[in-house]
């Protein structure tokens, strides 16, 4: 098992469930009002249009439900904490998959509605301890939920971007837990306690090899908001950028993240 499983905090699975749903159906109302010209817009993905984006969030949720119609692996191998180290070996056949389902199903709507009843009847049936078979490995259910809130709070920042006016909102408990979630992999990447990460009002982690402050302020201070916290660890937003456009503020000899970042790409 990894160690990272063991150092992952614990996520509310009832709450985890909810976000997902809530933030799939935020982005089907979304896409539902798109037009042809705007789905056929580019997003900051390289080749990948609005309409294949709109696709791909609808295989981060169905892959929920084909996980559930599988018999359950052996052993839970692998915790949220491994699902950003998991992801980039299968990018190119995401892609594929992406744009395939895009090609296949021009009628979105009809689309969306169908992974959205499937999942929401899985998820009524299911126990929070099922265990589930994923690219990379079992997961419990709960686990595995958890990285699709950072796959549809991620891909909907992606939307708004990619088309002007859009605002698709963000369930607060899918940002939250997308937020917590990156900011544990980096303490996990970046071991120690030399530096402080805040995010509020969702994560403060520790990390960086130093010396090791015991109270009061901590010498290196790294503090953003969310929106930005998640675009730096995923490679949207460079370090360099968020500091001169002043949207993450670093204080200390060792609050330069430039080198650690991005986590998920």
């Amino acid at each position: 098992m990894p160690a990272t499983r063991k150092r992952s905090r614990t996520y509310d699975p009832a709450k985890t469930r909810t976000a997902v749903l809530a933030q799939f159906a935020h982005v089907r109302d979304a896409v539902a009002g798109l037009a042809p010209e705007q789905l056929a817009l580019p997003t900051r993905l390289g080749e990948w249009t609005v309409r294949d984006l709109a696709a791909h969030l609808t295989l981060a949720v169905e892959s929920v439900s084909l996980a559930l119609e599988r018999p359950e692996p052996p052993a839970a191998e692998l915790g949220p904490l491994d699902y950003a180290s998991a992801t980039a070996r299968y990018a190119d056949a995401v892609a594929e998959g992406s744009h395939a389902l895009a090609e296949a199903n021009p009628d979105l709507a009809a689309l969306y509605a169908r992974v959205e009843r499937r999942i929401a009847g899985h998820l009524a049936d299911a126990p929070h301890e099922r265990l589930v078979a994923t690219r990379a490995g079992g997961m419990t259910l709960t686990d595995y939920l958890v990285t699709r809130t950072v796959e549809l709070v991620v891909h909907t920042d992606d939307l708004n971007a990619a088309v002007p006016g859009l605002d698709v909102p963000l369930d607060r408990q899918a940002l939250a837990a997308c937020t917590r979630l990156l900011a544990d992999t980096l303490a996990v990447r970046a071991p120690g306690a030399a530096t402080e990460v805040r995010v509020p009002p969702y994560a403060v982690v520790q990390c960086v090899e130093g010396p090791r402050h015991t109270r009061g302020t901590p010498p290196n201070v790294v503090e953003t908001d969310p929106l930005t916290w998640i675009r730096l660890a995923t490679g949207r937003l460079a370090w360099k950028d968020a500091l001169s456009e002043a949207k993450v503020s670093a204080s200390g000899e060792r609050a330069d993240l430039a080198g650690l970042l991005p986590l998920l790409v």
